[in-house]
């Protein structure tokens, strides 16, 4: 076993976001339940050690608000979020080709998305050896601001399916 702590991809749903009138879908803002959702999110990613090295966010808006409560928690060590337009409204092997681009010197990579793109790139990337209950909750149910921490057991560029374990499903919730 290496000593080295394991690669860890973190897969998010944006939080909470509102449907204004006359407002089309790329540019939906987050409601302030999504915005203190987004800021648990990253605090819960703080508490735990998962910095993001590499942040990859749709470029949709409701995306680039989630990011922002998520770096809001991270400190002074997160990176700047590359913004993707693939990643908006995206098909899951779409996604999981934004991060097999990714440098390998990269450990911990978060991706900040949208349905049902997030929630079945989870499911074809999970593998047999997965923490059960997480990965059924998962690939059952995926609400707003909710993420999947999976460890990768390949380079992220060969990262093609059922080959990253799924360790936690998290939804973080205002109380």
């Amino acid at each position: 076993m290496s000593e080295q702590s394991p690669k860890r991809l973190v897969i998010m749903r944006h939080a909470k976001s509102d449907w204004p009138p006359g407002v089309p879908d790329f540019d939906r803002p987050l409601l302030p339940r999504g915005h203190a959702e987004a800021a648990l999110a990253g605090e819960w990613l703080r508490d735990h050690d998962l910095v993001p090295d590499v942040i990859l966010c749709s470029s949709a808006t409701r995306t680039q608000q989630t990011c922002a409560g998520v770096l809001s928690e991270l400190g002074d060590d997160a990176p700047t979020p590359a913004l993707h337009d693939a990643l908006y409204a995206a098909a899951p092997l779409s996604m999981l080709a934004v991060i097999n681009h990714q440098p390998e010197t990269a450990r911990c990579v978060l991706v900040i998305a949208h349905m049902p793109g997030v929630q079945e790139l989870v499911d074809h990337l999970a593998s047999p050896d997965s923490d059960d209950d997480a990965e059924m909750d998962a690939t059952s149910r995926y609400p707003t601001s909710a993420f999947t921490v999976l460890e990768p057991e390949t380079p992220w560029a060969e990262l093609d399916g059922r080959d990253a374990r799924v360790t936690h499903f998290v939804v973080p919730r205002a109380h």
